[in-house]
C-alpha cells in the first residue's frame, strides 16, 4: 500500500496544480500550457526513468542474494549519474522548450505561461529525479514507507506553496502558472535533503546514500544502462506517440489540448494503484530471481495481475460514469466546448482501464526480470506500429477528429496486453542469480 500511496502522491499535486490553474483569469490558455508543458516534462524523463529501472533490477536481486555492500556501491553510482543526466536535461530542455512547444503547435500566449511553468522544473530538474532514485532504490530493498512518508510530507508542502504563488494567497506573489513550478521545485528540494539525512543516518539497515562525488564505475554504469536502456526508450516511444497525439489535437482545436491535459491528469491519478502493483511486481520478482526462487516469481506475477485487473477495472468504471463531478473539480463547465471535450476522453480512458491494469502487471514482471528488451518490443508494437498511425487513420481519414485520435490508445493496449501474455508463458524473463 505505501507503494501505491507514493504514486498517488507523486501524481495529486499536478492535479492540485491544474485546479488552481483553473481558477486564474486566463484558466483556458494556462491548462492547454500545462498541457503541452506536461508532455515535454514526460519526454525529458525518459533518461532517468532508465538510471531508475536498472537500479532497482541490480539492488533488488543484491537485497535478495545478502550484499549490502553491493547495495550501497549500485546506489552510491546511480547517484553520480543522476547528476549526470540532470545537467544534461537541464540544458537541452532549456534550449529545446521553446522550439518544443511551437512545433507541438502551441499559440504564443500559451507558448510564454509554458515557458515560464517549464524553465525553473527544468534547471532544477535534479532535486525531482534525486526523488526518483531513491524510492525506486528503497522500493527494491523492501522499503516503501520511509519514501512514502517523505512524499507526503513534500506533497503537502508542494499543495501550501502552490495555492500561495498560484492564486497570490497566504502573503506570497501571485506568480500565476510559474508559482506551480517554483513551488514544486521548492518542495522537492526539502525531500531530498531531509531524504540524504535519513539515509546517511543508517535508519535503513544495509542502506546508505553516499551523494559524494567519486569516480564512475564505467563497468557497472554500462550495465545500469544496457538494463535500463530500453525502458527509457521505451518511455520515450511513449511519449513521443504522446507528443504526436497532442499535435494532432491542436491541429483540430486548441481547447481539445486543454482538454487532454485534464484527462491525463485524471488518468495519471487513476493509473497510480496499478502503477503502485506493477512496481511491487517488479522489485518482488527481482528479490525472488535473485534467491534463486523462479516459482515464487511466477507467483508474484499471477498475484499481480489479478490485483491490478481488479483494481484498474473499478476505478475505470468509477471514472466512466463520474465523469461530469470530476471536471467539475477543475471549474470546468460540462456544458462547454471545454467540458463536453474532457468528459469524452475521460470516458475513453476509464473504459480501457481494465486491459490497461493486466498490461501495467506484465510490464512489472518483464523490467524487474530485467526483461527490458521484450517490454520494449512489445511497446514498438504498441505504439509505433499500432496507436500512432491509427491515431492518425481514424482523427483525419476516417474524419473522426479528437474521438478517433483518443481511441486509439485503448486499441493498442489491447494488442500490448497480448504480446505480454505470450511473453509471460515463453518464460524467458525467468532467469535466476544475484547479477544480470
Amino acid at each position: 500500500m505505501p507503494i501505491v500511496g507514493l504514486n498517488v502522491l507523486s501524481v495529486v499535486t499536478l492535479a492540485v496544480d491544474t485546479a488552481m490553474c483553473g481558477r486564474l483569469v486566463d484558466a483556458e490558455a494556462a491548462l492547454t500550457a500545462l498541457g503541452f508543458a506536461g508532455q515535454l516534462i514526460f519526454l525529458l524523463m525518459v533518461a532517468m526513468l532508465g538510471l531508475t529501472v536498472g537500479t532497482v533490477a541490480f539492488i533488488a536481486r543484491a537485497h535478495g542474494a545478502g550484499t549490502s555492500e553491493r547495495i550501497n556501491h549500485v546506489l552510491h553510482q546511480s547517484i553520480l549519474l543522476t547528476y549526470v543526466v540532470s545537467i544534461a536535461v537541464a540544458i537541452v530542455g532549456n534550449l529545446g522548450a521553446d522550439i518544443g512547444m511551437e512545433w507541438l503547435g502551441a499559440d504564443a500566449t500559451v507558448r510564454e505561461l509554458g515557458l515560464g511553468y517549464l524553465r525553473p522544473l527544468l534547471t532544477f530538474t535534479v532535486f525531482f529525479y534525486l526523488n526518483m532514485l531513491f524510492a525506486a532504490a528503497l522500493r527494491a530493498v523492501g522499503n516503501t514507507m520511509l519514501p512514502f512518508m517523505i512524499a507526503l510530507f513534500s506533497n503537502l508542502l508542494n499543495i501550501v506553496l502552490n495555492y500561495g504563488l498560484i492564486l497570490g494567497r497566504l502573503g506570497l506573489p501571485a506568480m500565476g502558472v510559474r508559482g506551480a513550478a517554483w513551488g514544486t521545485v521548492i518542495a522537492q528540494a526539502f525531500a531530498v535533503i531531509l531524504m540524504v539525512i535519513i539515509l546517511r543516518s543508517d535508519v535503513v539497515h544495509g542502506v546508505r546514500a553516499r551523494i559524494h562525488l567519486a569516480p564512475i564505475d564505467h563497468p557497472l554504469a554500462r550495465d545500469l544502462f544496457r538494463v535500463g536502456g530500453p525502458a527509457a526508450l521505451d518511455m520515450l516511444i511513449l511519449n513521443v506517440a504522446f507528443l504526436s497525439v497532442v499535435g494532432m489535437l491542436a491541429r483540430v482545436a486548441q481547447v481539445t489540448v486543454a482538454a487532454h491535459g485534464i484527462g491525463l491528469r485524471i488518468q495519471s491519478l487513476a493509473f497510480v494503484p496499478g502503477f503502485g502493483v506493477s512496481q511491487a511486481i517488479g522489485a518482488m520478482v527481482g528479490n525472488a530471481l535473485g534467491a534463486g526462487d523462479a516459482p515464487e516469481a511466477r507467483e508474484v506475477v499471477r498475484g499481480g495481475m489479478i490485483l491490478s485487473t481488479v483494481i484498474m477495472t473499478v476505478l475505470g468504471l468509477s471514472i466512466v460514469f463520474g465523469a461530469e463531478p470530476i471536471i467539475a473539480i477543475f471549474d470546468v463547465d460540462p456544458a462547454t466546448e471545454l467540458g463536453r471535450y474532457s468528459i469524452l476522453w475521460m470516458r475513453i480512458l476509464g473504459w480501457g482501464m481494465p486491459v490497461v491494469g493486466v498490461h501495467i502487471a506484465l510490464i512489472g514482471m518483464l523490467r524487474g526480470a530485467g526483461a527490458t528488451n521484450t517490454s520494449l518490443m512489445i511497446n514498438i508494437v504498441g505504439t509505433v506500429i499500432i496507436q500512432v498511425p491509427l491515431s492518425w487513420f481514424l482523427g483525419f481519414v476516417v474524419g473522426w477528429g479528437a474521438f478517433g485520435i483518443w481511441v486509439a490508445l485503448p486499441i493498442s493496449f489491447v494488442v500490448r496486453l497480448g504480446l505480454g501474455i505470450l511473453a509471460y508463458r515463453q518464460g524467458a524473463w525467468a532467469r535466476t542469480g544475484a547479477t544480470l
